[in-house]
Parts: structure tokens; sequence; C-alpha cells
């Protein structure tokens, strides 16, 4: 039996999805949530085998929740905007249905998650390769659902298998990688400095010699951070120096 979940905070979607599924035997709907937050609490506690998602919702969007999650069931997005399409592929979605879709199109999602190969009682992982809004970076600390808009980080350092992204001189943990952020943050405010850091240009008050061909950036917190010799040039250029 696949447990299906729906995310949607339209009532009216979530119903057409209901509608939808009934006719299916081998599916049971095992809950929904009107948006993401509710989500994050109810799917750990379901555990679904298909999240029926949509994107653009209040607080945190579909994306980000998916990011939030330690386990990831396989996901179908319902959404009424064509511009996620791409990103939505590169989390290895299942398939994307634009509002308003029919009960065919609605057909043809399912049963690519009815004809796969994986069993009734197993999960479909999604890669934590989450593309970040532009303008932010959602972290779970906690029970707590943090929102840190990217303007305020003013560098992010590696620490084993998380990362300390800082604002001033407080940080908070985030499981990923830093090339991760390496490639979803923006280019132009953001640059590789050393292996273990990535800095905020904005945040860049002077660079200082150390020693002897080695350099550290001071920020705006008065913080320093080793630049390393390869990443040197790449910033001066940056910088246009």
């Amino acid at each position: 039996m696949i447990k299906a979940f729906i995310v949607d905070d339209e009532p009216l979607a979530r119903e057409v999805v209901k509608k939808h599924l009934q006719k299916y035997s081998d599916i049971v709907l095992a809950g929904e949530a009107n948006d993401g937050f509710e989500a994050l609490k109810l799917i750990p506690e379901v555990k679904p085998d298909l999240l029926f998602l949509d994107i653009q919702m209040p607080k945190i969007n579909g994306f980000e929740l998916l990011e939030l999650l330690t386990e990831n069931p396989s996901v179908i997005f319902t959404t009424a905007f064509d511009e996620f399409a791409l990103k939505a592929f590169e989390v290895n979605a299942l398939d994307y249905l634009l509002k308003p879709f029919s009960e065919e199109r609605f057909d043809s999602a399912v049963n690519k998650k009815r004809n796969s190969e994986l069993q009734n009682d197993q999960k479909k992982d999604i890669p934590l390769q989450i593309i970040h809004e532009q303008n932010r970076i959602v972290v779970k600390d906690g029970t707590e659902i943090k929102i840190i808009p990217i303007n305020e980080v003013d560098y992010i350092e590696a620490y084993d298998d998380y990362v300390k992204i800082y604002q001033g001189k407080k940080y908070i943990l985030k499981k990923q990688t830093m090339n991760h952020f390496e490639q979803v943050l923006p280019k132009d405010q953001f640059i590789r400095i050393h292996r273990s850091y990535i800095l905020n240009v904005n945040q860049l008050t002077k660079i200082e010699s150390y020693e002897k061909n080695s350099y550290v950036a001071i920020l705006k917190s008065g913080t320093s951070i080793p630049i390393s010799r390869s990443s040197y040039s790449d910033l001066k250029s940056r910088l246009g120096l």
C-alpha cells in the first residue's frame, strides 16, 4: 500500500488531489497539511511514500520543506507556476503538475510511482541538492525553523559534516556541504576564499598580510579569516583590484 500525503495551502487544491486518488485501491491518504510548518511536524510521524507538494506557500516553500526533512518520500509537485520546473527535477521530483491539471495528467504522474521498482514499504530518497532561494537560507535548529537572509550572512565555515553560518559573532549549524553553498549562493556576492571558508564580499573591510605570501580577510564584525594562496588572486579579481 502506498501512503500519500498532500501539502498545499489551498483547500480546493487539496480536494482535487483527494478526489483523483479515490479510484486507486493501492493508495491511501495518510494525511494533509495546509503549510510547510504543519507538514514538517506531521510528515515524520506519518512517513508517507508519496508527497503531493505545492511550492509557493507562506513562511517556507516546498523546496525548503524538502531540505528540512530528514527522510524524503517520492514527490509530485503541484503548482500554478511553471518557472520552478527545472528546479523541481534537480531535486529528483517524480513529476511536476501544473495547475489546473487534468485527471489524465494526474494519473500519468501517479503511475510513475505505482509502476516503479520500489516496494510498497520503501521510500525514494531525494538527494539534498536543494537549490536555495536566492535571498535566504532555511535552517532547522532543534524544534525551531530559522530563515536567514543571505545579506546577513558574514561567512560560512566548514565543520565536519556541517557548516557554521555566521551572522556577526554568532553562528548556526546546518548539515550541508561547502560545495553545495559554493554552487547555490549568488556568485556576485559570495566567494570561496579557502577550502574551509566562503565569504560574503559585502562584509569585507580590508585584506591584511599575515605571513609571507599569506593573507587574511578582515570583516565588518572584526573577525579575520584566512585566504588561501590559490584563492587570493580570485578574490582580488572579484574586488576589481
